[in-house]
């Protein structure tokens, strides 16, 4: 009996170096991968070694990063863990929590100070180099602001509200802060974030809209002038992915069409490509379907249209935008739209070129507060 015992435990002892081999040798020949489509963002690449970056210890902090970024069947083992994490009753995971009503939130991580005054100081330098552009700042508060309730009893969120109301008073006065907080709050017991995506809703971006017109003067479109077609009933987002929580409700996923079709032109500049519609609906066969909005994310799109009043607008955002320009069409003959984590170019000399009179800053919370790539707005 002991001799089968001890090659029993010889065997599994085998097994388990074998499986330990075989990622290891599977990690160092798989191609670093440069996106997560699971995830909808970039993946950690290997960085760069210096004996400044490894004494700071930032080259090891990257390292890590980099090797869990790049993990192979990262989003098998997050799952797995998860689904037995669950079982135990925990209800976070990757800074996401399980909420009530199948909700899926993100936490909010406050920022450095420092960070942050670096950001509205980025802001004021372009402000200065463009003096007579009009600026409005849309900073849109997240699931984990708007949806409290919806949280564990447990979780411990960081004060998201805290830090808008910090930028509003950073910023120069003329720079108009559109604040849409009051206004989603309102409306939080409709659907306006999808439950298992970061991103808000088309409904979410609908009641932003509103509150830009107020501040832009424009005469909104009433939501009755829209046809509003559900496109998809099998959406999971970017945060089911990341949080490897499972056995949850997809979200849908709607178009708000205007009845008074205009036509207009989509031009992705970078890739050289042109097309008569906001909407990719190929992406709808994809993972990542939010990207039906603008085709997802790119440097610069030039839109074009039909309208006669020549004003020009300027959006510089995250991808919370992509559902939100669709509104914007009715009211310019040209909307320029910059993501700053992709656009390389001097922004303020474009502006200075185009004759744009008007520019939004549109961000989600987090990406505002996490992202470095705002401070190159005067780069």
């Amino acid at each position: 009996m002991d001799r089968y015992i001890k090659i029993i435990r010889n065997l599994l002892a085998l097994l388990l170096l074998l499986f330990i081999g075989n990622i290891a040798v599977l990690n160092l020949v798989a191609p670093d991968r440069t996106f997560s489509e699971s995830e909808n963002r970039m993946l950690e690449q290997l960085p760069h070694f210096s004996m400044k970056t490894l004494v700071s210890g930032k080259f090891t902090s990257d390292f890590e990063k980099y090797v869990s970024d790049q993990f192979v069947f990262r989003d098998v083992w997050i799952g797995a863990k998860t689904d037995t994490d669950r079982i135990m009753g925990k209800k976070e995971s990757s800074g996401i929590y399980l909420g009530k009503d199948g909700y899926l939130i993100q936490n909010f991580i406050p920022p450095a100070e420092e960070d942050v005054e670096e950001k509205v100081d980025a802001i004021h330098a372009f402000d200065h180099a463009t003096p007579g552009l009009r600026k409005y700042m849309m900073l849109v508060p997240t699931a984990a602001a708007l949806h409290k309730d919806k949280l564990p009893k447990y979780a411990m969120v960081g004060d998201e509200e805290a830090y808008l109301r910090k930028v509003r008073s950073l910023l120069h006065p003329d720079i108009r802060f559109v604040d849409v907080s009051a206004a989603l709050f309102s409306e939080r017991e409709q659907p306006i974030f999808y439950k298992t995506d970061h991103h808000w809703t088309t409904q979410g971006a609908y009641v932003a809209y509103l509150e830009l017109c107020k501040q832009m003067g424009l005469t909104p479109l009433n939501k009755e002038e829209f046809n509003i077609r559900q496109v998809t009933s099998e959406f999971y987002g970017s945060l089911y992915s990341k949080s490897g929580f499972r056995h949850l409700q997809p979200d849908s996923i709607e178009l708000y069409l205007p009845k008074e079709q205009e036509k207009y032109a989509v031009t992705y500049v970078d890739e050289g490509q042109t097309t008569d519609s906001l909407y990719a609906m190929e992406q709808l066969q994809e993972k990542d379907k939010y990207a039906v909005f603008l085709n997802g994310n790119h440097a610069l799109i030039q839109i074009k249209t039909a309208h006669p009043n020549g004003k020009k607008l300027l959006v510089v955002k995250d991808s919370y935008a992509n559902s939100f320009i669709p509104f914007l069409l009715k009211h310019f003959s040209e909307i320029d739209v910059v993501d700053l984590r992709y656009y390389e170019e001097d922004l303020a000399s474009f502006v200075n070129k185009h004759d744009i009179h008007d520019m939004l800053l549109l961000y989600n919370a987090n990406t505002f507060f996490e992202d470095p790539s705002i401070k190159n707005l005067t780069e």
